[in-house]
């Protein structure tokens, strides 16, 4: 099975070395604008082969390579200012360099499903509904998956139980307006209290990206194996449950926008978006989240 990944900066090699240690895909291409490096990184993962038991084909290309992908992963990204305080300060650029970069993923691999990962993930999911045509169950964002596992991470610690077992997501927006899904989190069947201590991970969670990047300049690993963790999915058809970004229609009155929901994913793409029963309270902030991601899509998109 084919990947191709638009963008082999640091994201996009974490989630090229990942996919080949995991062995889902069989091929991997690199796609950069600059091919040079893109040889060099992928001659870098095959000088690794002789340490895997299934061999894994990786090479540079360019975007015309996309042809024949399952999957089309999108990683590329304008350069991320040293003061980034909000992910939407790469919305302009970001949307520009995607108006390049999709036309040619429609025209190239018009079946393959495309998991955008590129900043601002909400709004560039949208631009790429929008760009390729593509129907919504094979354009998807990383979204909250990373907020969520960060997420349980720190209530795993809290309340002592392994963050597998915690059913709690992080939803709407990747960035500001996202918000937990108290009211429908458990761990084997038992509710997990809403308090403020809890409530107050979720804000740990959502800065975490931004306190990384201050730190060293990028995220790389946790956003990298959210991406392959989704790949896989997708490749294997193992139709795991997962908070992603994906076209909202109509639920909550939401409409015309992309936000974080769980979603069934599997050799389809989306083959499912569930809809939890959210209290008053996260329904509003559900719907605050669309308004602010469809301002930044009306601005840039």
């Amino acid at each position: 099975m084919k990947v191709t990944i638009v963008g082999p900066g640091t994201v996009g090699m974490v989630l090229a070395y990942t996919l080949m240690l995991r062995g889902a895909a069989r091929e991997i291409v690199l796609v950069g604008a600059n091919r040079t490096k893109a040889e060099g990184e992928a001659m870098d993962l095959m000088h690794a082969q002789a340490f895997l038991q299934v061999p894994v084909s990786v090479r540079a290309g360019d975007l015309a390579d996309c042809a024949g992908s399952e999957v089309v992963a999108v990683c590329a990204s304008v350069p991320t200012p040293e003061g980034l305080t909000s992910r939407n300060s790469l919305a302009e650029g970001n949307a520009n360099l995607m108006r390049e970069i999709l036309p040619q993923i429609a025209s190239c691999a018009p079946q393959t499903k495309l998991v955008m990962i590129s900043n601002p993930v909400d709004v560039l999911t949208w631009q790429a509904l929008e760009i390729t045509g593509f129907p919504p169950e094979r354009v998807m964002g990383t979204g909250t998956l990373v907020d969520s596992i960060r997420f349980r991470e720190m209530l795993s610690a809290l309340i002592g139980i392994h963050p597998d077992d915690l059913r709690a997501y992080i939803l709407g927006e990747h960035g500001e307006h996202q918000f937990p899904a108290m009211s429908v989190a458990q761990a084997g069947g038992e509710k997990i209290d809403d308090t403020p201590e809890r409530r107050a991970l979720c804000d740990k969670a959502a800065h975490a990206g931004i306190d990384v990047f201050r730190k060293k300049r990028n995220t790389c690993y946790a956003i990298g194996q959210a991406a392959a963790y989704i790949i896989e999915s997708i490749l294997l058809d193992e139709r795991r449950t997962v908070p992603m970004s994906v076209k909202i229609d109509g639920f909550l009155g939401v409409e015309g926008v992309c936000l974080s929901l769980p979603v069934v994913v599997g050799k389809n793409g989306v083959e499912r978006v569930l809809h939890p029963d959210l209290n008053v309270i996260e329904a509003e902030q559900f719907r605050v989240a669309a308004r602010a991601v469809r301002e930044v899509i009306d601005a840039v998109c």
